[in-house]
């Protein structure tokens, strides 16, 4: 029962995914079916995998919650790092390159691109270690603040990697720097009541960011193309209208996850700040 639920909740975090990612980049480079069910497969694939090591209850209103923002989080990150440092794909179709790059200009070297990637994932690798590190750890400081600064990670790590490839061409915007890291602590603090593992929470936070600003961007910012295509062309004008019915599924799919969260509150359950987010809990912090 647990592998089933894993591998459904993987599944819609994954079309999740490529819903939003569809819905913005079709219009400027087609429809295809392969591209769309990748997120969907490394989705079902990660939930099934992450699923007898995280040790959650997917029974339950939290369980669920903090899975799907574990494997949001984990999908991104897999195929992220594969499209910037380790697919070869012509560039000259986006206004802000999706390989890795040095001053505006691609790196060609695919030896040189994967060495990067290969140490991002190192870094990322070495925070996920460090964050895991803190359980069951006396923190000098209030398990609220503890939750705030361990859920900003994330959101750290996203906004200087964002920073790093959007700054060239778009310019630092200010805003958008410290947008991640803000939403993560702010989701860190809605997850807090629902999992005791720091790392757990991190992570989380983090998927939830991703999705919350990909909704935003692609659902309430719909004439502004991505970053990405920005100044291209519309290849495909029929997928204006196509990409309407995805529109359904994708918002059902937070409406999945908001019912669960609501019916988390009707479920015991211990968080990093004790059971219900009321006491400190065993083996956490004080």
């Amino acid at each position: 029962m647990s592998t089933l639920l894993a591998c459904i909740t993987g599944t819609l975090a994954g079309l999740h995914i490529a819903t939003w990612g569809m819905y913005k980049d079709a219009i400027h480079e087609g429809f295809y079916i392969p591209r769309y069910f990748r997120s969907v497969l490394v989705g079902a694939v990660v939930g099934v995998v992450l699923c007898p090591y995280t040790g959650l209850d997917l029974t339950t209103g939290g369980g669920l919650v903090v899975f799907f923002g574990l494997v949001y989080v984990c999908e991104r990150t897999i195929v992220e790092i594969w499209k910037t440092f380790f697919r070869s794909e012509d560039q000259s179709k986006y206004t802000i390159p999706m390989q890795f790059q040095l001053l505006k200009k691609p790196v060609r070297n695919p030896l040189v691109r994967m060495a990067v990637g290969a140490l991002c994932l190192v870094v990322v690798g070495l925070a996920a270690w460090g964050i895991d590190g803190l359980q069951g750890v006396d923190l000098p400081i209030h398990p609220l603040v503890a939750a705030l600064l361990v859920g900003s990670v994330g959101g750290w790590l996203t906004a200087v990697g964002g920073a790093w490839k959007d700054a060239p061409v778009e310019g630092f915007e200010f805003f958008k720097f410290f947008r991640s890291p803000l939403m993560t602590m702010g989701f860190a603090l809605l997850l807090a009541p629902f999992t005791d593992r720091w790392l757990f929470l991190a992570m989380g936070a983090l998927g939830y960011e991703r999705a919350a600003v990909e909704t935003y961007k692609t659902f309430f910012l719909v004439d502004k193309p991505r970053g990405k295509f920005a100044g291209k062309p519309i290849i495909d004008p029929s997928m204006l209208t196509r990409r309407v019915k995805f529109s359904y599924l994708f918002f059902g799919i937070w409406l999945l996850v908001i019912v669960a969260y609501a019916t988390a509150w009707t479920q015991p359950s211990t968080g990093v700040m004790g059971t219900r987010g009321l006491a400190p809990a065993v083996g956490s912090v004080k």
